[in-house]
Order: structure tokens, then sequence, then C-alpha cells
């Protein structure tokens, strides 16, 4: 019988049998796949699914994730092709699936959607049956549910977290990475600041664009000032490893501003893939995140 299965799009794939050569446009679902045991039927994936390294190495690159190869993918044959609405390029999604390629795209703006969509990736490959895939997925809510419930009565830590330095930018809410901050006890202190049009306007030098004007023009990752930083006067600030590499000299950018986090070490790194990885990574980054959060909350009630 064919797997009708809905994307986030909204568009329905009808797969007359399970996907035996999946090229990965997603390097969270990369991860996914070989975590639901499916990692020998990736047949092609970004650079940037190096996840996990020993599986992958051996699987042709088609490029990156904004940038892939056309050709380099349907020359590999694919009979399901992985991609995300955030991650991937509407043109190039587009050109697929004019080449009648399958396309299903992803996009999961909490963490538990993530989870629902590993879910659904294991049904589509048939597999969800499996008792250690349906240990993997009980375990990956399990993992949400306890978070819940340890952040219920916390204040949370409100915290910083930008996603690139020249120019600054971090996120508002309706995003995948703000979700997380709200499972692991932190608030995003930019949780509501929209991302303005044109450039100018939003780095508050000129006026901005209507809602009508802006249209459906992305609003969720603004550009920011470091004085609008300050008058958020985060306690934490975290600096993630991507999609910007945060160095040492960008750390002490932020600890000269006047901000309650510039003090007693509470301007921490963190490996990006926890923040920004939906699926079955959140099943580790979740308490990683919430351990760092946690020691900053500690650091905070006994200064």
């Amino acid at each position: 019988m064919a797997n009708r299965i809905r994307d986030d799009l909204g568009r329905y794939l009808v797969l007359a049998r399970p996907p035996r050569r999946i090229v990965s446009l997603v390097p969270s679902d990369t991860l996914t796949l070989f975590d639901l045991g499916a990692g020998d039927r990736v047949v092609g994936r970004t650079r940037y699914c190096v996840d996990p390294p020993d599986g992958v190495a051996g699987i042709p690159t088609i490029g990156g994730t904004k940038d892939p190869d056309l050709d380099a993918i349907c020359d590999l044959e694919p009979d399901l092709i992985l991609a995300n609405q955030e991650e991937n390029t509407r043109k190039a999604l587009e050109q697929l699936a004019q080449r009648n390629q399958k396309l299903f795209v992803s996009f999961p703006v909490r963490v538990a959607d993530g989870i629902a969509h590993m879910a659904r990736m294991a049904r589509m490959l048939e597999v969800h049956a499996e008792p250690a895939v349906k240990e993997l997925v009980r375990k990956a809510y399990q993992v949400i549910k306890d978070a819940t419930a340890a952040v219920e009565g916390v204040v949370p830590v409100p915290t910083f977290v930008p996603i690139w330095m020249d120019p600054l930018m971090t996120f508002r809410n309706e995003t995948f990475a703000d979700d997380m901050l709200t499972l692991i006890g932190a608030t995003n202190v930019f949780e509501g600041r929209k991302r303005y049009y044109p450039l100018r306007a939003d780095m508050g030098d000129a006026k901005p664009l209507s809602d009508d004007e802006v249209g459906p023009r992305d609003t969720r990752y603004p550009r920011v000032a470091l004085g609008e930083v300050e008058d958020k006067a985060p306690e934490l600030v975290l600096l993630p490893n991507e999609p910007h590499e945060f160095t040492d000299s960008d750390k002490e950018v932020f600890e000269k501003l006047d901000m309650p986090a510039s003090g007693n070490g509470r301007i921490l790194f963190c490996d990006g893939r926890d923040l920004f990885w939906h699926g079955s990574h959140s099943i580790v980054a979740v308490p990683r995140l919430r351990a760092l959060v946690d020691s900053v909350r500690n650091r905070t009630r006994s200064a």
C-alpha cells in the first residue's frame, strides 16, 4: 500500500514503497536518518552534513545547503530528497521539483515539532515499528516532558544568543531556537523584536516599512545594535559555533558591554547544533543546554 505523508508546506508525498536512495539537504535530518537505522539509504549529503562522522565519510557531497549542485543530485537518482524551508533556498527546491524530484520539506519551529518530524521520517522509511526506533522516539518525547517539568515555576534566565557577528543578528519568537531557550529555562531577550525592512530601519536609522509593504518576507531574524543588547540586560549570553563560529575576540566585545551577563562567567560558548538542530540531536541538546542555564542561575543566586 502506498504511503501518503504530508510535509510542512502542506504538500502530500505519496511513496509507493519505502525510499532506498535518499539525498539529505538538511544536516540534522542526516543525523536523524542514521539514528533511525537508515544511514545506509543516504546516497547524497551536503558538505555541512558531518554527523555521524564515521557514517557520512563515504557519502558523496552535493554542495551546500544554500547552493546544492542540482545536476549532481539528479545523477544520484534519489527516490526521496529531504529538505527544509529554512535551511534550503526556495529557488533550489523549486528547480528540483521542476525536475520531477520527490521532495519532502520540513519546517519545525518547536523542539517538539522536530521530534514529530523524526517520527514522521520513521513512518516514511517504514521503520516506525522497530523496537529501537520506538524507543528513540519515546526517549525524545520524554526528554521534552522532563525538561518542561524541570522549568515549571522557575524564573527564566534572560538570555541573548547572537547568530551572526557582522552584522550582529539574532532571532525572535516563532523560531526553533527560541522554543529551545524556553525549554531549558531561559527566555529570549529579543523574543518580540522582529526584523525591520529596509536594513537601515533594522538598525534604527530609517522608518520601517509597514507590514503590508514587508509582505511575506521573513521577520524572525533581526539585525540588532550593541546598544540594544545592553538595553535588554541579558543575564546570559550564549555564543554558538554555527551558523557563525563566534571567537574569543567576539566574546571580548560582549564582555565590554554594560549588562549583567558581562560579569562572573555568564558569556559562554555553546554547540550551535544544540540550539538549531531538530530531530534526534535534541535528545542530547536539551539536557546539555539546560545544564549551562542552570549553572548561570546558580551563579546568580550566589552572587
